[in-house]
């Protein structure tokens, strides 16, 4: 049973606390970074949709780890926050764009880039240039008072030089240099003692030692990277001069630390710090990014727990090898076969992988992959593990190669592979029960043909007992039939009955969504049916003449074709008919629609319509619906209960519109007055 969205987040605050008190307090992750960044960006995600959700103790709304029990606990006099995470170059070419949106700048912005050392986050309080506390970050807010441990640290200043301000909180990172680190395990190891996982792990445990001589003989290093309070003296005006006040004060900087222009500056000091990752002396999981005038810094601010000028830019997971043991084809909803080998299970990025993606047949004959090959496996973010490399001089005699089958594993029909293409299909369609249960639950989705109720477990009982072969038959089912079915009593069978005869009328649009074409989502239903009008149309047409529809590139277009010509589609296209179903046709547009060039945000709940509703109608008039809000966005339409959405539209001066302006919109067929006017 799905859980609702209050149960899975509640769900996810326990994980992920747990998690924390596992990586902090007993520097012990049960799961990988990956798969920790995986439930945090789940929450935040849960909790931006549903902002009733989101609480102050939330660890989206704080930053993670507990001061530990043995230590005195230190109040920080200025947060010490945790960074957002991006896994990819789009993710941080999108910060770059809400920074100068944010600062309303047209030209690039300085940075600040620098290695990301997988270590212990710390502050160090200096009084007069003496050194007088250091505290661990713990929940951001408190951390766990270490002087004795960091004054233990061999490269640690107990006193600064120069002329340093009355009082300095300086912020760095604790690590193990990699080479200390092999040493210490090895030692252990001997002694039959803990063996730690990583670095950063062995970094932690040895700062928490309560004995600070015990500390004293493991191999820290401290970098400093900031300051958090700063009292009775200045602090230069960019974070790149401040690393280099810090290192006049006689403070350990990373000399990797380098100032870049603009977002491509930064994306080019990661790939090249990323191409020499194995030979730095301690390890890193990404890059930080920080805007370099700390006066933009102050007008950009905090947002949550994140300051919004800086940004984690992580690598890609570790790899390691292992042997391809099988090769496995899995049916999806198109009817594309995607190769899965199955591996010799090997611990990669903090979890055992026993499966890798090969993604299609082009993929294989890239990489040369054979069944008893030694492999390289890379654990990229959350997605599915895949093979990057074979290791050739290691194949076995008897390794196989692998032969895509010319009969579909789940119904036997053919498969076929079409020119130019990579991916081979089965042509079973609804007759393949893989691609029957997945085109169902497609068909019967919210924005398809809305049949509420009619969930995965149903659908597959259906299928089980022959009771439904293609979504045609789902308007044939009675309540006797859904009676029989597992956990359907009379009243369920009755309401699934009366959901299913309400999803009897619907749209052309959302009509050719349900069908489930092959790269026909929303944007390209809406295009064909405001082009063609009806249905009959289009099943009439050829590719060539489907490829003059606005936006449709050759391969969708002989996609559609494609689709309408096969005599099982028409065959149940008909039999929808025959059994009710029927849909509102578009009338074809003459000259530009009313909203064109208009975007507009939907937020809150409406009284009169539902969200979903809205939209429709907005689009059928010619606007744009986004779900963020941006100086691109028109108007926001707030509804009840109108959530962060609400509040950014204001700080962007983006015009606000109530319930009661969007149904005259919506009657008139007219934008506002002013959007006429102008």
């Amino acid at each position: 049973m799905t859980p609702t969205p209050a149960e899975r987040a509640a769900q996810l605050r326990k994980q992920i606390e747990q998690h924390d008190y596992r990586y902090y307090v007993l520097a012990e992750p049960s799961v990988p970074d990956a798969e920790y960044d995986r439930l945090v960006r789940e929450l935040q995600a849960l909790e931006a949709e549903h902002p009733e959700l989101r609480t102050p103790a939330s660890p989206t709304q704080r930053v993670s780890g507990e001061p530990v029990a043995g230590f005195a606990t230190v109040e920080h006099r200025v947060p010490m926050l945790s960074l957002r995470n991006a896994f990819t170059e789009e993710e941080a070419v999108a910060f770059d764009r809400r920074v100068r949106e944010r600062l309303r700048v047209d030209h690039e912005i300085a940075y600040t880039a620098e290695p990301k050392i997988d270590g212990v986050a710390i502050t160090v309080t200096y009084e007069n240039g003496r050194l007088v506390q250091a505290a661990t970050r713990g929940d951001g807010v408190k951390g766990d008072e270490v002087t004795r441990n960091v004054l233990a640290i061999a490269s640690v200043k107990p006193r600064l030089a120069g002329k340093p301000p009355a009082l300095l909180e300086a912020r760095g990172e604790v690590f193990l240099p990699l080479a200390g680190f092999q040493r210490m395990n090895e030692q252990a190891r001997e002694r039959g003692e803990r063996i730690y996982i990583n670095p950063r792990n062995a970094a932690s445990g040895s700062l928490r030692q309560l004995d600070p001589a015990v500390t004293r003989e493991r191999p820290l290093e401290l970098l400093f990277y900031g300051v958090g309070a700063v009292e009775g003296g200045s602090v230069p005006g960019s974070q790149s001069e401040l690393i280099g006040m810090l290192r006049d004060l006689g403070l350990n900087t990373n000399p990797e630390t380098k100032r870049v222009e603009g977002i491509q500056g930064c994306l080019e000091y990661h790939r090249a710090l990323h191409a020499r990752r194995a030979a730095l002396e301690y390890e890193i999981d990404g890059v930080v990014y920080k805007v370099d005038d700390r006066a933009q810094q102050e007008r950009l601010g905090y947002v949550s727990r994140e300051p919004r000028w800086a940004l984690a830019h992580k690598f890609p997971a570790q790899e390691e090898m292992t042997q391809v043991a099988a090769v496995e084809f899995q049916v999806g909803r198109t009817g594309a076969l995607t190769p899965v080998a199955r591996l010799v299970p090997v611990f990669v990025g903090g979890v055992t992988v026993s499966n890798a993606t090969l993604h299609n047949a082009d993929e294989i004959a890239r990489l040369g992959v054979r069944i008893g090959d030694t492999v390289i496996v890379r654990r990229a973010g959350d997605v599915i593990p895949e093979i990057v490399k074979v290791v050739a001089d290691r194949r076995p005699p008897h390794a196989r190669k692998i032969v895509i089958p010319a009969r579909c594993p789940v119904c036997g029909s053919a498969v076929v592979r079409a020119e130019g293409e990579a991916v081979a299909r089965c042509t079973g369609g609804f007759t393949c029960r893989a691609q029957r249960q997945e085109a169902l639950a497609h068909f019967a989705s919210r924005r398809a043909m809305d049949i509420e109720g009619l969930g995965d477990r149903i659908i597959e009982q259906l299928i089980e007992r022959e009771l439904v072969r293609s979504p045609a038959d789902l308007y044939a089912l009675t309540a006797a039939d859904l009676e029989g079915l597992e956990r359907m009593g009379e009243k369920s069978a009755a309401k699934l009955v009366a959901a299913i005869d309400r999803s009897r009328k619907t749209t052309l649009p959302r009509l050719l969504l349900a069908l489930g074409i092959r790269d026909v989502g929303e944007a390209t239903a809406l295009a064909l049916a405001r082009h063609f009008g009806n249905l009959d149309k289009l099943m009439a047409a050829d590719a060539a003449t489907v490829e003059q529809v606005p936006d449709v590139g050759p391969v969708v277009a002989a996609h559609v074709a494609a689709f309408f010509a096969s005599p099982d589609h028409r065959r149940v296209i008909r039999m929808l008919r025959e059994r009710g179903v029927h849909w509102q046709d578009v009338r074809r547009p003459v000259g530009p629609l009313p909203l064109s060039g208009l975007t507009f945000v939907i937020t809150g709940t409406l009284a009169s319509m539902t969200r979903e509703a809205a939209e429709e109608q907005l689009v059928a008039l010619g606007a744009k619906v986004s779900k963020s809000v941006s100086r691109k966005t028109s108007y926001l339409v707030a509804g009840a209960d109108a959530g962060s959405k609400l509040a950014k539209a204001g700080e962007l001066g983006v015009r606000t519109l109530d319930e009661a302006q969007l149904e005259a919109i919506l009657s008139s067929r007219s934008p506002p007055a002013e959007a006429a006017d102008g």
